[in-house]
């Protein structure tokens, strides 16, 4: 090539790459990202765009309004039993509430309402192990399947591995169906990887659903003690409310497998515990889990206390937090000593750092703590499967349930005390070289 060839091959390369810039940069703007995660995606994409836009392509998206259409469980209200229309968003009701924060209790009840069920079994969750546990509730779904029973398991595709295949092929042998929600091997560039279903919930016969934090393995339960085994909560709840939950696992399930399933009526009682139930991710217009918490936190009076394994939130919750504690409100950050995530560690570190240095009360658990639960004030205790962190408030499909009522704030407030109890004060000190990667590493946080 001459040099006139290779100076318009360069000039129109240029051009290219230069309208491809442009146009990621409107889309990063037109996808309304949080303001540190936006940022995050313009310098890559504008600095080192050869990688920025693959990357953005591979994982840069947040909400997809065609497949929010698709999925539709944001127009759940017409598809929902009509005694739990008002629980999507709105306040709805239970009758009895179960708190599972032992991880032998919770084995056991998972146990106990799959062998109790009669008409359906329908589970979501991320990770079910190839372990004594997993394999334990799986050989019990396949005695149901076997029965006739309705079975389906939704499990998120990035932890495919873990799970296990011996026993999962026995389970659709035996009738049973299984459900992968966003596949890794797909399409390239459709901009989903990054966007999982982390949402735990299992619900038996549409009247009983349990709801939290645990996934199905040996590290959150199991048929015996373990005094290595994570500290979580997840509750055991029936009523009203448990037709949202059907009607948003119904929607992933559809989803993930176009299959329609039916909707199950659940029996009515006394419903006079009150609860919100709250479903967040990229088929939801907005962020309401965070909007949630964001609101909880300003309106504060009195405390407000955090359980959570990562503790990556953005600047204006940040902030939010920091002010809360200027006006006097008791704000407590419980976090495991050292996480399962490396990288979230170190990015939660400064933050844990400068929320101490506010005058926040900063405890550190020494094994390993997965519960997601926050306390305000004595009006409201959440409890869900979404980390304090910016990968479960904006990318993750997440679900909360939102208690107002007497008897469960002050039965949280009880578990968080004890966990107080059994953990030391922190946060954890760094050495300076540590310290200054994790504010390096805080930079990447919106991306991670």
């Amino acid at each position: 090539m001459n040099l006139v060839g290779w100076i318009f091959t360069q000039h129109v390369t240029t051009i290219v790459m230069d309208a491809l810039v442009l146009l990621f940069v409107a889309l990063v703007i037109r996808q309304r990202q949080p303001t540190g995660s936006a940022f995050a995606w313009l310098l890559s994409i504008i600095l080192v765009p050869y990688a920025g836009i693959p990357l953005y392509l591979a994982f840069g998206g947040r909400k997809f309004k065609r497949r929010a259409s698709e999925k539709g469980h944001l127009r759940l209200g017409e598809r929902a039993p009509e005694g739990a229309k008002r629980a999507l968003g709105l306040e709805s009701t239970l009758d009895a509430v179960e708190w599972l924060d032992d991880g032998v209790v919770a084995y056991e009840t998972f146990l106990r309402e799959i062998r109790n069920a009669t008409r359906s079994i329908r589970i979501v969750t991320f990770v079910i192990g190839d372990d004594a546990t997993g394999n334990g509730l799986v050989d019990a779904l396949v005695e149901r399947a076997s029965a006739g029973v309705e079975v389906r398991l939704l499990l998120d595709d990035l932890l495919r591995f873990h799970a296990p295949a011996r026993n999962l092929a026995r389970l659709k042998a035996a009738g049973g169906r299984l459900g992968r929600f966003m596949p890794l091997v797909h399409l390239p560039f459709r901009g989903q990887d990054n966007l999982r279903n982390h949402r735990k919930i299992a619900l038996f016969d549409g009247e009983r659903a349990i709801v939290g934090g645990m996934n199905l393995a040996t590290e959150y339960m199991g048929p015996a003690p373990e005094a290595t085994r994570w500290r979580d909560l997840s509750v055991l709840v029936s009523g009203a409310a448990v037709g949202a939950l059907d009607a948003i696992f119904r929607a992933d399930w559809e989803f993930a497998t176009r299959e329609r399933l039916g909707t199950l009526e659940p029996l009515r009682g006394a419903g006079e515990r009150p609860v919100t139930v709250v479903p967040s991710g990229p088929d939801a217009a907005s962020d309401p889990i965070y909007d949630t918490l964001l609101t909880a936190v300003f309106r504060a009076s009195r405390r407000v206390w955090i359980s959570t394994p990562y503790f990556v939130p953005d600047d204006p919750l940040m902030r939010a937090l920091a002010i809360a504690v200027r006006r006097g409100v008791d704000v407590r950050v419980v976090v495991p000593v050292k996480s399962n995530h490396a990288l979230a560690n170190l990015i939660g570190e400064p933050n844990l750092r400068d929320l101490s240095r506010q005058g926040a009360t900063v405890r550190v658990f020494p094994n390993m703590l997965h519960a997601k639960a926050v306390l305000v004030d004595d009006a409201l205790a959440v409890i869900g499967s979404a980390n304090f962190d910016m990968r479960s408030l904006f990318l993750n499909y997440e679900i909360a349930l939102l208690f107002s009522g007497a008897g469960e704030v002050s039965r949280l407030a009880e578990w968080f005390q004890a966990t107080f109890a059994l953990a030391a004060e922190g946060p954890v000190p760094v050495s300076s070289a540590r310290a200054a990667i994790g504010e390096v590493a805080r930079l990447v946080a919106p991306l991670v």
